[in-house]
């Protein structure tokens, strides 16, 4: 784990934690988020994706690791969800694994944590690290790709899920587009839900929004320029259609 000091940030009331989820509704949150072998790497460059977003507008924003919140927590008044990718032996969960991890990143200042929240073998189980989030007066969010793990974790104590994982497991429905069937399913069941995953375009946020969701998360759409050029570079070499077809 790293070595980032993890008691920098007071406990939220409860009055403010209830609050957290009316300030994100119906906004943008922007995940300021690159993998370690990124040109992107770096805190300070994070910290400037995360100022840009919040010039253009943004809600919230979706942080990952340790270091990087650290860095980007003390310049905004933004909810931030946090989480950190950690792999670990044994099992496919990857999402803010522990429990350590999740404390860690209530203490730095995060006042969403989100977690993987799929129903996969794990070190630690959604109900246990929904109650350790809790006990550090923050909100608990839980990443899923289907319905039923979505109620499971409503009924673990997540406070919100996201569709964050939708697509990323192979028993979930696979596509290029935003999963707007789970969300109608979740809006139908009355689960409180955040979308994300594949959302590219402002007309796929806005139908996030109309499908029920309560904000919206986008990345690669704004903060990664290699995926961005990869998206354009595929499109451009896609052969034409025949003159006249149009």
């Amino acid at each position: 784990m790293s070595s980032v000091p993890t008691e920098i940030a007071p406990r939220l009331t409860a009055a403010a934690a209830g609050g957290v989820l009316a300030r994100l509704r119906g906004g943008l949150v922007v995940s300021c988020q690159a993998g370690p072998d990124s040109p992107l790497r770096d805190s300070a460059i994070m910290l400037a994706m995360a100022r840009a977003a919040e010039r253009g507008g943004a809600a919230g924003l979706r942080l990952e690791g340790l270091a990087d919140v650290a860095a980007i927590r003390p310049h905004t008044t933004l909810p931030i969800i946090g989480l950190v990718k950690q792999v670990t032996a044994g099992t496919d969960v990857y999402i803010t694994p522990t429990v350590e991890l999740a404390r860690a990143l209530c203490r730095l200042g995060c006042e969403i944590v989100a977690v993987d929240g799929t129903l996969r073998g794990r070190p630690a189980g959604v109900a246990e690290l929904c109650a350790a989030i809790h006990a550090e007066g923050r909100l608990a969010m839980a990443d899923i790709s289907t319905a039923a793990e979505a109620e499971a974790a409503i009924a673990a104590g997540a406070d919100v899920v996201g569709t964050t994982m939708a697509g990323y497991t192979p028993y979930s429905t696979q596509g290029a587009s935003p999963d707007f069937a789970l969300m109608r399913e979740l809006a139908a069941a009355g689960l409180p839900f955040i979308a994300e995953g594949r959302v590219r375009v402002p007309a796929e946020g806005a139908a996030c929004l109309a499908a029920g969701a309560l904000c919206v998360v986008v990345g690669s759409a704004i903060t990664r320029p290699d995926d961005i050029t990869r998206w354009f570079v595929e499109a451009l070499a896609r052969p034409l259609p025949p003159a006249g077809s149009g």
